[in-house]
């Protein structure tokens, strides 16, 4: 499905097809523009890979996680209702960039977290991914904290997601962060999400249909899966995306690349955040 300025899928007869989204919004936490020199700053808008999320009495909502833009980033999934969208991407040039990833010392963290059995306790930020050695992060390096409104605006149905996420359980608390690799070939968001039980966060994460990329296997994980979705052109941006859970925890890690993306890489960074979620170490 080919895009209009707006970034919204256009449908067969030129008008815009009902819910569909290709941008999303950064944390206001964050706000910032992405490096001139960063992977994604000189790169085309990928195509999105769609993703459906049914309530658990069978309503449905649909989220639709967009590799950014080159004149903005975004976390998590964004939404779109469409089941049979294929939004075309089209080079676009970069503006000015607000903030470059820092490139200073990280700071030693002060944040705190539990684990008992299923149940994360703490400051949830304190279970995200920890980030590779020299990688540089948006925003804070300790990630932010997103509201139930941030997360519900990363969703087309923005008015009714409050509803679908307190239908799940979900405990109004959220993380994210997003970083970049240090040979800057690699830009990865992850986001996390509580639950009040381990089955209402699997039920979150297992609800999640999507309708095209190439869906594959998470390694050691039964439960997990990851989606690829390749570029139109090499010189694009490929995008990977993972969905799991542990515990009272839904998590989702999508991986940016220039080309075609290496399943290896989002196998990594899902079995570290898998970790991480388990042992809090």
């Amino acid at each position: 499905m080919p895009e209009n300025a707006s970034g919204e899928g256009v449908g067969p007869e030129g008008g815009v097809a009902e819910g569909v989204r290709t941008g999303r919004r950064m944390p206001r936490a964050l706000g910032v523009g992405l490096a001139v020199a960063g992977l994604l700053a000189v790169t085309a808008a990928s195509a999105t890979v769609t993703v459906l999320v049914g309530k658990p009495d069978g309503g449905k909502a649909v989220a639709a996680p967009v590799a950014p833009s080159t004149g903005s980033a975004a976390p998590g999934a964004s939404a779109s209702p469409s089941t049979s969208a294929s939004a075309s991407a089209t080079p676009s040039q970069s503006p000015s960039p607000s903030q470059s990833p820092t490139s200073k010392p990280k700071p030693s963290s002060t944040l705190h977290g539990t684990v008992d059995g299923a149940t994360h306790g703490g400051d949830l930020r304190f279970f995200l991914l920890p980030m590779p050695e020299g990688a540089e992060s948006y925003g804070p390096a300790d990630g932010v904290k997103l509201s139930k409104d941030e997360v519900a605006e990363q969703f087309s149905n923005a008015a009714e997601m409050g509803e679908v996420l307190d239908s799940y359980g979900y405990r109004n608390d959220a993380a994210f962060r997003r970083y970049r690799t240090a040979d800057g070939q690699q830009e990865v968001d992850v986001r996390l999400l509580r639950f009040k039980s381990r089955q209402m966060a699997k039920e979150f994460a297992g609800g999640m249909e999507t309708d095209r990329g190439e869906s594959f296997a998470i390694d050691g994980d039964p439960d997990g899966r990851g989606i690829m979705l390749k570029p139109e052109q090499e010189a694009w941006t490929g995008e990977m995306l993972g969905i799991s859970s542990v515990g009272d925890v839904e998590y989702e890690v999508t991986v940016y690349v220039k080309g075609t993306p290496d399943k290896a890489a989002l196998q990594d960074a899902m079995k570290r955040q898998r970790e991480r979620l388990s042992s809090g170490g």
